[in-house]
């Protein structure tokens, strides 16, 4: 047993260095090379500073809205919901997303919405929505703004993500950023 515990101890503290000092300072400092050094991408919209890589929540009309949140969009604690997909309360809060986004979309229906904008991510703090989120909103976004639905598709087309290297990932689009475009569309 005496022959076991010594290489454990070494073997604990080596691992204990290595991932309690070592790594964390080697993470630290390749963040120190990145814009804002590894501080997250601050965007600056009518003098307001915004995490652009955290989702933000937008409930005004005249604004394309972002996925909804399951720790209400708080950066401090990231969350996904653990109710699964027949719990009766999850069911009833999904419900209630659709039962507004049908009266906020006059026109639109059950079916054309989609999954992102009535269910959250699993952090809770997606920046993004999809193409199809962004394009279902066009015609309210539209009519409230007095623009042309195909300004606002040129724009949705504009602020789309191409997937990593045309491979990995969806097509997406950082809400944040479209909606700011979107301000600056109507100057």
């Amino acid at each position: 047993m005496k022959k076991h515990i010594l290489p454990a101890i070494k073997l604990t503290a080596v691992t204990l260095i290595f991932f309690a000092v070592l790594y964390p300072l080697a993470v630290w400092g390749i963040a120190q090379l990145a814009p804002n050094n590894g501080k997250g991408e601050i965007t600056v919209h009518q003098e307001k500073k915004y995490y652009t890589n955290i989702g933000q929540s937008f409930t005004q009309d005249q604004y394309f809205r972002s996925r909804p949140s399951a720790v209400d969009y708080n950066a401090a604690g990231s969350g996904g919901i653990n109710k699964g997909p027949s719990n009766e309360e999850y069911l009833a809060e999904v419900q209630a997303r659709i039962d507004t986004l049908l009266i906020t979309n006059p026109g639109m229906t059950k079916a054309e919405i989609p999954v992102d904008l009535v269910t959250a991510s699993g952090s809770g703090l997606d920046p993004h929505i999809s193409v199809q989120a962004a394009k279902f909103q066009v015609k309210r976004i539209a009519k409230i703004r007095n623009l042309s639905p195909q300004s606002l598709e040129k724009l949705i087309a504009e602020k789309t993500e191409r997937p990593l290297i045309g491979l990995f990932g969806p097509e997406k689009i950082n809400v944040l950023k479209l909606n700011i475009a979107l301000d600056q569309l109507k100057k």
